[in-house]
């Protein structure tokens, strides 16, 4: 039996929750209606901003990829543009030509690992960031939850890996599946990992499931 393993809350068909980390929200004092643009690379980030500033509804959204666009959307938010690339880089250019002449809002993480917001301003995107969430490593996990052998880990962000590292040893039995290549390159050098081809959880866990079917 092929056990997958996702290391956060979200209920997807098939895999085995082993949350290791918390979203805790920071809330700001915003004025939402002075922007013409705002920026998801998260659904986290729309959530959090829903907890405090509704305004957010009415404003023009940018999504990263179509699961935070599917939040803006279930949420009542405006969304307009949904990236291709689902990296945030990629996203970055993306946004180059759609953005000119906009005030732009980037709502954030604490740690961003993309350079989104360089690139957008290195060509005159007129931006502001605001960090309104961050993500907090559980501190106690029970042990006896490490995952038995030959389970298949899905990695779907940095944090993800800090949280299984900081609670669990790695079994050479295991396999290793990524969100993305930037989460890829955050993992020890000594783990060989997979990237799903499509950047969800979701996805991930489809492709983890064919990975234990060869």
């Amino acid at each position: 039996m092929n056990n997958v393993y996702i290391l956060s809350d979200k209920k997807v068909e098939g895999a085995i929750n082993l949350p290791v980390f918390e979203i805790e929200f920071i809330p700001q004092d915003i004025d939402l209606k002075s922007y013409d643009a705002i920026i998801f690379t998260s659904k986290n980030g729309i959530y959090s901003i829903d907890s405090f500033n509704k305004d957010w509804k009415d404003i023009p959204s940018y999504a990263i990829a179509p699961l935070t666009a599917e939040v803006i959307k279930s949420q009542g938010g405006n969304l307009v543009y949904t990236s291709t690339q689902s990296y945030g880089d990629d996203f970055a250019q993306e946004l180059i030509p759609i953005l000119k002449g906009k005030k732009c809002i980037f709502l954030r993480a604490k740690k961003v690992l993309s350079r989104l917001d360089s690139i957008l301003r290195e060509n005159d995107i007129d931006l502001v960031d605001i960090t309104i969430y961050k993500t907090v490593l559980k501190k106690d996990i029970n042990k006896s939850y490490q995952p038995p052998k030959n389970s298949t880990i899905v990695f779907s962000s940095p944090s993800t890996i800090d949280g299984f590292f900081k609670h669990f040893t790695w079994d050479e039995s295991y396999k290793a599946v990524a969100i993305g290549k930037v989460t890829a390159a955050h993992l020890p050098s000594y783990i060989y990992c997979q990237v799903a081809p499509k950047p969800s959880l979701p996805g991930c866990v489809e492709f983890a499931k064919n990975l234990g079917n060869n």
